[in-house]
Parts: C-alpha cells; structure tokens; sequence
C-alpha cells in the first residue's frame, strides 16, 4: 500500500472509532508521526494535506523540519519525545507544541526560553500511566500537583495530559486513568493511542492520535 493510502486508511479509521462513540471525526487530530523518516518521505503525506507531525528527537527534526515548514508553512510539529534542558531553546525555537514535559526543570527552561524569545507554544504533560522506571513521565499521583506548577507559578499554557502505555498491557485503563487524571486538572486535550491501539483510545476520549508505521511503514 502506498504511503498516500495508508494514510487514508488511519483517517477512516479515526472517523470509524468517533463514530462508535457518538464523536465527530475532527474532534480528533490526527498527529503524523515521521521520526527516523526523511524529508522526502514526508512530502507526499504533506501533499496529501496532512498538517500536523511528531518528531520523538530535537536534532533530528532539525535536520528536515525547517526546509518543509518553509515550503508549507501551516504545518504545525510536535515534540513527542523525551526533553534535555540543554535542547529546550532548540525545541522552543522549531516545535509548535511540546507534549513531554515530565519534570519541574524541563518546565522551568522552557518557560524561561518562551520568554525569551517571545514565542507561545501550547504543552502537555506526559504521565507515565504504567509506572515504568525506564519511561519518561510523571507520577500520576503527582499530575495534578504538577500541572498547577507548570500553570500557575511558570504561565505555561499546559492544555492537556500525554501518554504512552506499557507496551504488553490491555491499553484502555492507562487512557482512562489520563482521561480522569485531565478532569481534575481541568484539561480538555488528551494525547493517548499510537499505531496499535489508537481506535481505543479515541473511543476513550482521545484529543490527538500519534500514528507512525500505521502511515510511513515500519522503521
């Protein structure tokens, strides 16, 4: 299957899931996500009208964001992946949203670096759902506290939660945990479902979709 008609068939699918849940299909953006893949890969998912992609690392995306952001320049990017302090002017400067802030540090330099270069980005915070020593991500008995850190004290407009499920668990508690997680946060955006399960985590209340070998193959 072309790379045109993959992404096609993540569409339907997204709208299919809505559907099942009395939701409408463009409640839910779908967040292309074209690590590891080079730019002219990523051409004809653009000009099939994509708009919307997610890069896990800085220098990579430094690497063939700026030249495709240049030639279409409504494309918004999101960081998806873990962040170093030492990369937050870099993130601050190229991605539109940051959905991993995890920590109080990574929070702290991105507030400063908005600052300093006038830019307003929108964030998430990612919670590590799953409780997985190797995996970025906040406490969830930590999230609510955290969030009215990042909002309140560092005026980081914070407008949803992330997360990324362990890979060998039934994925629908973790998104219902983020979903309940959101509400006493009072956040409406939830990032949650990747190429194997995105069609639950719409159905349980996905905002934005992160789908990669679903659309460009496998890496």
């Amino acid at each position: 299957m072309e790379i045109e008609a993959r992404l096609e068939d993540v569409r339907q699918r997204i709208a299919e899931a809505a559907e099942k849940s009395d939701r409408k299909a463009d409640e839910v953006t779908l967040v292309a996500v074209s690590k590891t893949f080079d730019a002219e890969t990523i051409q004809p998912v653009i000009d099939s009208g994509q708009r919307v992609f997610g890069e896990n690392r800085v220098q990579e995306a430094q690497g063939k964001w700026p030249g495709l952001k240049e030639k279409t320049p409504d494309i918004e990017l999101h960081l998806i992946g873990p962040l170093q302090s030492n990369k937050a002017s870099d993130a601050v400067a190229l991605f539109d949203v940051i959905q991993s802030i995890d920590r109080e540090k990574i929070a702290r330099a991105l507030s400063e670096e908005c600052a300093k270069q006038g830019r307003s980005l929108r964030f998430y915070v990612q919670v590590n759902t799953g409780l997985e020593p190797q995996k970025a991500g906040i406490d969830p008995r930590q999230t609510v506290a955290f969030v009215a850190l990042c909002r309140d004290e560092l005026k980081l407009p914070v407008e949803g939660l992330m997360c990324i499920p362990p890979a060998e668990e039934n994925p629908g508690p973790h998104f219902a945990l983020l979903a309940k997680l959101a509400k006493q946060c009072g956040l409406e955006k939830l990032s949650m479902g990747m190429s194997g399960d995105f069609e639950t985590a719409v159905e349980f209340g996905a905002t934005s979709v992160r789908v990669g070998s679903a659309i460009f193959g496998a890496r």
